[in-house]
């Protein structure tokens, strides 16, 4: 066989040539077949030895091999590791070095890689190199300067080879000169005298400066123009406080009159006087936590724009992350047609800024990772940026991470890093095109690690040196960016150092002249807040034709040719499903009435979104939305498949994670407001974790912010002798949390009131906002929360569910028990009830808003009441006790007494025993229908009451 040329292999391929010659050396079996074969027939390049006795080429053969491998090996690990021995920290700490970027590791000198051809190397470098010495320079100068790539942990070839290219082809690198160079010293100026002003001339006050990042600015700027050029039409950002306001300022133009005028006087909306309003829920938040939206120019086609969309934040630094990739996710899909949406990545582009301490040490920020590549989250790729500081609070970075790098947490998703020292602004904007670039070509996400430092305290009013001196007197002595790219460029003669200053001078005066005529710049109209309002409103028609809803079922039992549905589920939905329409044989259960929702909400043209811990299914196996072909597996979706639809249909199994998808859902419906979006936990309790979430997004957004949410929160509730898990949705909790109008919360006992509660939910677009529903386990089949067809397609969502039973003879009626929820079938159900004629039980369906009046009128329809009870299955401090109470005694005024029914006040909610249960729920039972409700009680539960009914009113 004709002998091999070495220029057959070159770069990584010959070094890994190379290795596997010296294992096929040493041991021909520790190699393929394939391999032994190649290798007897092939032999690596000799040197110059060659020429001289057998045995000098043997030893050269040898020599060669081992230096080719060496060397192969340290340029592998320069371009792997090099950045660990990178100049990234502004501030001049030494890196941490690695060993294996020194050729001594590998046996080999710069002598032997001057002997060495460059084609060891491989890539763009070593075309332009003359020895293997010459690309190794080159290379280091590359990867251990002030740029440090962070590639190893990508497996995928054409990504590595692809990063590998772009680095060493320089091509996203651009060496900045006149008036580009210009142009950055102006916005570098506008930032940095911008946080000079504010510290100036409001001493004291929080900003949390960008100072020591400042070039996150004109990554940002570069990021939207990028988006701008390549015909994306919004750009989703969400951050923390850190730099917020120069973001508002110079990326989003938000006008320094505003600015100023936030640290000078609350905003209308901020004032006390306006959040007493009754039906105003307008309370503001603090300027660094503000949004915005602003369009965003390009500098090359002024009639080309991006939309900008900061998303508000509060102080939960990383809880904002899942939101943006919600409302990216939004912007992104088409919903005005059949089937799943249509989705569009480069409709938007999320972008976002995360801390040092935070991004490793929330969990939120590994949920929200998580969610990139998954079918029903994923957006095309994020661009992330951590603004690093080096510091927490005053923590550490060796007390704040078990990690190298505050970016360590992105390697596990297989995500790009660039770490880039912030005072290198050319370093930092070719990192920049960098990530776009990648997100362009991989549609996944990139993260920079932008290293700067923090000027000064976590706050303006804090002092740092308390607890860092040595670091602060580093930052105390060191120049800012703007300083030293003005020195560069006064360098390469592209500006002077009096026209630099005079940049500063003409800044500041321009922000001295706003701040003393805040109204010269901007009308008065951009000076006001809108005050958002959410009144209470009137139950919408929600019933369906009978004829339209028998239609719509049918089209939903409908399965397309050649597909195979798993047999035993089929005959469960011709047994339950197929007979709607036929008299006495169309008992609807909860299942059956939510797709029967469902799909009547599509034909209106309300596009729907449910996601959840496996929703399309339902964790009780009572959905079944997305059906399995028994031979192939494939899946069908009977829903986006209906001929009346005129809207989309997604149902996507959420991987499990509470706070995180639950945050993607309320983005979701900021950019969706035609949608009916919910999410499901799988237990109620679960929404547990995702409680940050709750408070600080869900029940206060429209307060702060503004923003009003639809969403919809289905929490499985109930107490079913199961133990304490799994059994309360803290019901109580969102209680607590109501307030100006702010969430609905309801408790149903029918699928019929969750049939209507969801449709007239989507009509009020007007009047938007949060809907907990306390959604049922043991009720999904129960006889008593079944419905008949002509409860769907007659009469609408009652808040209040009187006795019908009882209200024939209410002249009788002594006893009225108000409940909510499932604990309902278990008063009427029992032998108490059977025997008792003079006791009516109600239910409260909506329990938020408070139906005073709905309550009212059951009230006053029994005339001779002598007691009003509330039971429930919860404890006294759980539930709805605590709410009902003192709205249920200024109702009756003293006219008849009011008396709890239920358990004591627990830390746990629920027994772990199934016997205890059903015995206490047995006794409970039994001592509301009792007259004042002491037969029965145990000693425990007769003090406890005793005790409540003593203390004041919450």
């Amino acid at each position: 066989m004709e002998r091999q040329s070495e220029y057959q292999f070159y770069g990584p391929n010959l070094g890994y040539v190379l290795e596997l010659y010296e294992r096929y050396r040493e041991d021909p079996n520790s190699v393929d077949e394939g391999a032994r074969e190649f290798f007897e027939s092939w032999s690596p390049p000799r040197s110059n030895g060659a020429n001289g006795s057998a045995a000098t080429a043997s030893r050269d053969l040898e020599l060669d091999v081992e230096k080719a491998v060496g060397a192969s090996k340290h340029v592998r690990h320069i371009r792997d590791f090099g950045h660990r021995a990178a100049k990234l920290d502004p501030l001049g700490s030494e890196p941490p070095g690695d060993p294996t970027l020194d050729p001594e590791f590998y046996r080999i000198t710069d002598e032997d890689l001057e002997h060495l051809p460059p084609l060891i190397i491989g890539g763009p470098i070593a075309e332009k190199s003359a020895t293997a010495r010459e690309a190794v320079e080159k290379l280091r100068n590359l990867y251990c300067n002030t740029t440090g790539y962070d590639f190893g942990h990508v497996h995928d070839p054409d990504e590595r080879f692809w990063l590998r290219e772009a680095v060493e082809s320089g091509r996203f690198y651009k060496r900045m000169e006149g008036d580009a160079a210009k142009r950055l010293l102006m916005r570098l100026t506008r930032i940095d005298t911008f946080e000079k002003f504010l510290h100036k001339s409001f001493l004291g006050q929080k900003r949390f400066s960008v100072e020591g990042n400042d070039m996150v600015v004109p990554m940002l700027n570069l990021l939207a123009r990028r988006a701008t050029e390549g015909g994306t039409p919004e750009m989703v950002l969400g951050m923390a406080h850190r730099g917020r306001l120069n973001v508002l300022a110079h990326v989003l133009d938000k006008s320094y009159s505003r600015i100023f005028g936030e640290f000078q006087q609350p905003d209308k909306g901020e004032s006390s006087s306006a959040a007493s309003r009754p039906g105003d829920a307008w309370v503001g938040d603090v300027k660094y936590h503000l949004g915005i939206r602003g369009y965003h120019l390009s500098d090359a086609e002024a009639d080309e724009q991006v939309l900008v969309n900061l998303a508000p934040n509060p102080s939960h630094l990383e809880h904002v992350n899942p939101v943006v990739e919600g409302m990216a996710r939004a912007a992104q899909e088409k919903r005005d047609n059949p089937g799943p949406p249509v989705r569009d990545e480069e409709a938007s582009l999320p972008v976002l800024l995360h801390g040092d301490a935070a991004f490793p040490g929330e969990g939120v920020s590994a949920e929200t990772l998580n969610l990139s590549r998954l079918p029903g989250y994923r957006t095309g790729g994020t661009i992330h940026i951590i603004t690093n500081n080096q510091l927490g609070f005053t923590t550490e970075r060796q007390d704040a991470r078990s990690t190298t790098y505050a970016s360590d947490l992105a390697k596990g998703f297989e995500i790009p890093v660039v770490h880039v020292n912030a005072d290198d602004p050319e370093a930092c904007l070719a990192a920049t095109r960098l990530a776009y670039a990648y997100r362009e070509r991989f549609h996944k996400d990139f993260l920079i690690d932008l290293i700067g430092y923090r000027r000064f305290g976590h706050n303006e009013g804090d002092e740092p040196a308390y607890t860092q001196p040595v670091m602060y007197q580093k930052i105390k002595d060191h120049p800012t960016v703007r300083e030293l790219w003005a020195e560069e460029i006064e360098a390469r003669g592209v500006i002077t150092a009096e026209e630099a200053e005079q940049m500063v001078e003409e800044v500041f005066s321009r922000m001295e002249e706003v701040r003393r005529k805040p109204k010269d710049e901007v009308g008065d109209d951009d000076l006001e807040t809108e005050q958002p309002r959410t009144p209470v409103v009137e139950v919408p028609e929600t019933a369906v034709p009978a004829e339209k809803l028998v239609e719509l079922n049918a089209a939903l039992l409908e399965r397309p040719e050649g597909f195979t549905p798993n047999s035993k589920l089929e005959r469960l939905f011709q047994k339950t499903r197929a007979n709607l329409g036929n008299e006495g044989e169309d008992r609807i259960d909860w299942a059956h009435a939510e797709a029967l929702a469902f799909a009547s909400l599509l034909s209106d043209g309300v596009p729907i979104r449910l996601t959840g811990q496996d929703s399309e299914r339902g964790t009780f196996s009572q959905r079944h939305l997305v059906l399995h072909d028994e031979k192939v597996g494939e899946d069908y979706v009977p829903m986006q498949n209906i001929p009346q639809a005129r809207a989309s249909f997604a149902v996507h199994n959420s991987p499990l994670s509470e706070i995180a998808v639950m945050g993607f859902e309320y983005g979701y419906t900021m950019n969706a407001d035609d949608a009916l979006v919910l999410w499901e936990a799988q237990y109620g309790d679960f929404a547990n974790v995702g409680q940050p979430m709750i408070d600080q997004f869900i029940v206060s957004g429209q307060a702060k912010w503004g923003q009003t949410s639809g969403l919809v929160m289905l929490l499985p509730h109930g107490y079913e002798g199961q133990g304490p898990e799994h059994s309360s949705a803290r019901l109580e909790r969102f209680l607590q949390l109501a307030a100006m109008e702010n969430v609905r919360i309801a408790n149903l006992t029918t699928a019929a009131q969750y049939f209507h509660l969801l449709r007239a939910h989507a009509q009020l677009k007007e009047n938007k906002r949060p809907l907990i529903i306390m959604a049922p386990k043991s009720l999904l089949r129960h006889p008593m929360a079944g419905s008949g067809l002509k409860d769907l397609s007659e009469g609408r969502f009652r808040t209040v569910l009187d006795d019908e039973e009882a209200r024939g003879r209410a002249e009788n009626v002594e006893r009225l028990i108000l409940c909510s929820g499932k604990f309902y079938t278990e008063l009427v159900g029992s032998d108490s009830r059977e025997e008792d004629d003079s006791t009516a039980v109600v239910r409260i369906e909506l329990l938020y808003p408070w139906p005073e009046e709905s309550v009212r009128e059951v009230i006053d329809g029994y005339p001779n009441l002598r007691e009003v009870a509330w039971a429930q299955e919860e404890p006294a401090n759980m539930g709805a006790w605590s709410f009902v109470r003192p709205r249920l005694e200024e109702l009756l005024d003293g006219e008849a007494p009011l008396r709890y029914v239920g358990k004591p006040a627990r830390p746990s909610p629920a027994q772990g025993s199934a016997r205890y249960h059903k015995e206490e729920h047995a006794a409970i039972v039994r001592e509301a229908f009792e007259e004042n409700g002491d037969a029965g009680k145990d000693k425990e539960t007769v003090e406890a009451t005793q005790d409540r009914a003593s203390a004041p009113s919450a």
